[in-house]
């Protein structure tokens, strides 16, 4: 559907339509925001994730000047068919997606899992893609990638033990500082209260950890064909995806820029979203 002229635009994520489309024989469930014309905003989400996810105060300023789209890949949420085990394929259903909204050049934001998905996308369709945002993620074959399960699954049971959330544990340091983020940030999921996605499945999220498991133990791919201008943010403690592996994929993709926030985790571009949400518009504007 269209929108007219006179329909105001929706620059909030938590009043974002829902909507679906099908292609390939998966339907795809997506949101929509942010004024159209420009090149869109695509949002990849994480390990796990739904369109429930996503941080509105990332989203929202974004929104703001973009046309933004989040979606659920294949098998996630309200989307149909089944999760891919590689990585690889979920960026093919990806492209697939893309390209049924008739979207032949993109923005790509992507945290953690969905940063594999877009690097995996952007080495294959680089034609595709016009600037790229990596965010809480790793190359493949990065260096203890593969562990991604045994911590996801140790903080999902410190989790439930405490009758909190696993994100306040796997994004966010235990510390004065990362304990109120968490418990901001979990609250911000919440704003959203119509039209909520479907919760992930547990079949689903364990065959995300084993796809995540194979790219972890797969041979390095040629990131210095990554020619796109490339912005890489992390928190300084992840122990989800190393931090590390945000200054790898920084050496290998040439003139990439680097964030390092401090006393912070996987989630440290949440933690810190007041001062990157305006560096992301910055980079997407530039």
């Amino acid at each position: 559907m269209g929108t007219t002229s006179n329909d105001p635009v929706v620059r909030s994520y938590a009043k974002a339509p829902a909507r679906t489309i099908t292609a390939d024989g998966v339907t795809y469930a997506y949101r929509e925001l942010g004024p159209k014309g420009r090149i869109p905003v695509i949002f990849f989400v994480h390990l796990a994730a739904t369109l429930d996810n996503w941080d509105p105060r990332i989203i929202d300023p974004i929104a703001k000047e973009h046309h933004v789209i989040a979606f659920d890949n294949r098998g996630v949420g309200a989307s149909t068919g089944q999760v891919p085990d590689s990585v690889e394929a979920m960026a093919d259903d990806a492209y697939t997606f893309i390209r049924a909204l008739g979207f032949d050049k993109v923005d790509i934001f992507s945290f953690s899992l969905g940063g594999f998905i877009a690097q995996a996308l952007v080495v294959k369709h680089p034609e595709l893609v016009r600037k790229l945002v990596l965010t809480g993620t790793g190359p493949a074959g990065g260096k203890d990638i593969d562990k991604v399960a045994g911590t996801t699954y140790y903080d999902i049971l410190r989790a439930t033990l405490t009758r909190s959330d696993p994100k306040e544990f796997l994004f966010f340091n235990r510390n004065a500082t990362g304990k109120p983020a968490a418990r901001a940030f979990v609250n911000r999921l919440k704003e959203r209260t119509v039209d909520r996605d479907a919760p992930i499945t547990v079949k689903a999220l364990q065959t995300q950890l084993k796809a995540i498991k194979k790219w972890g133990r797969s041979a390095p791919a040629d990131l210095s064909k990554i020619t796109e201008p490339t912005l890489i943010a992390n928190g300084d403690n992840d122990r989800m995806v190393p931090s590390v592996l945000s200054e790898d994929l920084h050496r290998r993709i040439p003139g990439s820029e680097l964030i390092i926030f401090p006393d912070s985790g996987h989630g440290g571009i949440f933690q810190f979203h007041d001062k990157f949400a305006p560096i992301a518009v910055q980079f997407l504007d530039r």
